[in-house]
């Protein structure tokens, strides 16, 4: 198989930053980023959802430089990458919508009516809404946290090293990020009585 020159200039410039080079990490990610936003919105439309995996995408690339393995085209391999990334949380986001669809026709007589069960999964929906609205007030390591918190169910000492920070930093971005998410929600709430 022929390497195009082009593309040998993206293998020697991988292989570059597998070695450490921030310069070529850079390159790439200029080279590519807008690439890899224009092909995720053929996924998803939710554009968030793409910053924020492009985001985590590219400082997973950089923190495992030196473990990534040797490619023939950098461009299907942040393709490929990507599209994983996508469709893991937007599996997860499913698998949440079908939990709590589950939940309400398993207890209809904890909830009543089929009207009144509508009218309680829109206000679900609703405050999920305004929660996932409020994240975008919180800083990329704030999300980071709660995530792991809430939604990983991991301890303080795991996120202090799955973050690489320490405990107490841990806590100072939990407590930040449930404040702010407080502030906001409540200013929602209000909007809607």
């Amino acid at each position: 198989m022929l390497i195009s020159p082009k593309n040998s200039d993206d293998v020697k410039m991988w292989n570059d930053f597998r070695g450490g080079n921030h310069a070529a990490f850079t390159q790439i990610y200029q080279n590519y980023v807008n690439l890899l936003y224009n092909y995720s919105t053929s996924i998803t439309p939710d554009r968030e959802l793409i910053k924020d995996c492009l985001h985590d995408l590219f400082v997973e690339l950089w923190k495992n430089h030196q473990n990534l393995g040797e490619t023939t085209s950098v461009r299907f391999y942040l393709m490929a990458s990507i599209k994983r990334k996508l469709v893991r949380h937007l599996e997860t986001q499913q698998r949440h919508t079908q939990h709590h669809e589950a939940y309400y026709l398993e207890n209809p007589d904890f909830i009543g009516s089929h009207e009144h069960r509508l009218v309680a999964f829109e206000e679900e929906r609703l405050l999920s809404d305004n929660l996932s609205e409020s994240f975008r007030y919180l800083t990329k390591r704030q999300r980071e946290a709660v995530s792991l918190k809430f939604f990983q169910d991991m301890d303080t000492d795991q996120i202090s090293n799955a973050m690489n920070i320490n405990p107490q930093s841990v806590y100072n971005l939990i407590f930040g990020a449930l404040k702010i998410l407080k502030e906001h929600i409540s200013q929602d709430k209000l909007a809607f009585a």
